[in-house]
């Protein structure tokens, strides 16, 4: 392919070859599926059908396909009933602005967005996500609250994310979120004259989806899920289901080892419950293994998809403080940490600004000081736990179920001050 012909990839509708209607049978139980195309009105006049713009690569050809019938139960399982889409439920007239043609990673982020927002929906909230895992996620006192504060824990990592909101979206929130590049808006209704802002960004995608303001409805609903093997085979599990939802549902750190009992000495305040019950729930989008910190309602460093915890807690904690030092940078400088390292590189500008930045973001540990550090499965070594103790997390909310809880325990009582833990019970992998 020609360099200048590069860009076209991502710009052209594939098209696909998979069939208008799916079947997948359950011995005697049928779940039928059914293409989702829309008809799209182009600039001269004319109406083309469309299905999904392409897969996870533009050579990759997709299709979205919605349940319209059949009610599975298994065991005592019943799953969810046809009627319900969500993302797969999306119309023309819910499409408020095409933009560029939605893929299959657009859709696939709206869902975990709207999977972590579902456990969320009591307060305004935001979350922002890039290639499906949050990098951003805040309750707040308003809308644009929620979604500035999700915004600013990641400015970086937001630029051509997938924006989803639990209320609509009003002039103020309109206004923040046209001063991003982003990839798609969905919330469940726009206010007058908020469309007129966020078309100015063409290639926008904003969606309607009404159904958020049922979004609860969903925690009770189990969904089948799949995963295609190379071999052309079919892994099939329930969905994950997140039964932390209140205080009560939390277990006090306590362990037995060689028959003495090690226990956390200092319970969480309200406001660390708080943290933990917020912070369980964006887990629940988190791609395994991951730990994240959360402080106030909104994410401050998040970790996804690495191969030992302790490792992940150092990335979690690296990205944290990468991120803050940004946020410092474009509130005093009005430009990215980046741009000003290099500027102070080339000479054109003053190293102490660099350096008072660099000791800020030290001195607020990259505002992890009073965080509650939250992991998706338990600590096999209190390694892990050191690492969110030494940057000054108060809390921490894990799994347990380790041989070695007891170790982490002690790692809580030690510290000065002494840190909270909670165990969950169960365990939130997401793969």
């Amino acid at each position: 392919m020609a360099a200048q012909d590069l860009k076209k990839m991502y710009t052209t509708i594939l098209g696909d070859h998979f069939p208008m209607e799916m079947k997948i049978s359950f011995d005697d139980q049928t779940l039928i599926y059914r293409k989702r195309t829309w008809k799209i009105t182009l600039e001269d006049g004319s109406v083309d059908e469309r299905g999904v713009r392409y897969g996870e690569n533009p050579d990759q050809e997709a299709a979205l396909y919605e349940l319209v019938n059949g009610n599975l139960v298994l065991g005592e399982c019943s799953f969810i009933e046809p009627g319900n889409g969500l993302v797969s439920g999306i119309s023309v007239e819910d499409m408020l602005q095409v933009g560029k043609h939605p893929g299959k990673i657009n859709l696939t982020d709206i869902d975990n967005g709207l999977n972590i927002l579902k456990y969320l929906t009591d307060r305004p909230a935001a979350v922002i996500l890039k290639h499906n895992n949050p990098c951003g996620a805040s309750l707040g006192s308003s809308l644009a609250d929620a979604y500035n504060r999700a915004n600013r824990a990641d400015r970086i990592a937001a630029f051509g994310g997938a924006v989803i909101m639990s209320r609509a979206v009003d002039l103020e929130t309109a206004e923040l979120l046209s001063q991003n590049y982003l990839e798609v808006v969905c919330a469940p209704d726009f206010e007058e004259g908020t469309l007129e802002i966020l078309k100015a960004r063409k290639n926008l995608r904003v969606i309607k989806m009404a159904r958020i303001d049922r979004l609860a409805d969903f925690e009770n609903y189990r969904f089948v899920d799949f995963k295609s093997l190379i071999d052309g085979g079919i892994i099939a599990q329930r969905s994950a289901v997140n039964s932390i939802r209140t205080p009560a549902d939390l277990k006090d750190a306590v362990t037995v080892r060689k028959d003495k009992e090690y226990r956390c000495d200092r319970q969480p305040t309200e406001h660390e419950i708080d943290d933990m019950l917020f912070g369980w729930a964006v887990e629940h989008g988190v791609t395994s293994n991951s730990v994240i910190y959360v402080k106030d309602g909104c994410t401050v460093g998040i970790g996804t998809g690495e191969q030992d915890r302790v490792g992940v807690a150092e990335i979690a904690v690296h990205k944290a403080y990468t991120k803050y030092a940004d946020i410092l940078c474009f509130d005093k400088f009005g430009l990215p940490y980046a741009n000003m390292a290099m500027e102070v590189e080339q000479g054109t500008r003053d190293k102490a600004d660099k350096e008072g930045i660099d000791a800020k973001t030290k001195e607020d540990r990259g505002g992890l000081t009073g965080s509650v550090m939250i992991s998706d499965a338990f600590f096999p070594y209190r390694d892990g736990v050191d690492v969110g103790i030494v940057e000054g997390v108060s809390a921490i909310l894990q799994a347990g179920g380790s041989m070695r809880d007891y170790e982490s325990i002690e790692a809580c009582n030690e510290a000065d001050p002494k840190v909270a833990m909670k165990f969950t019970g169960q365990r939130s992998f997401k793969h």
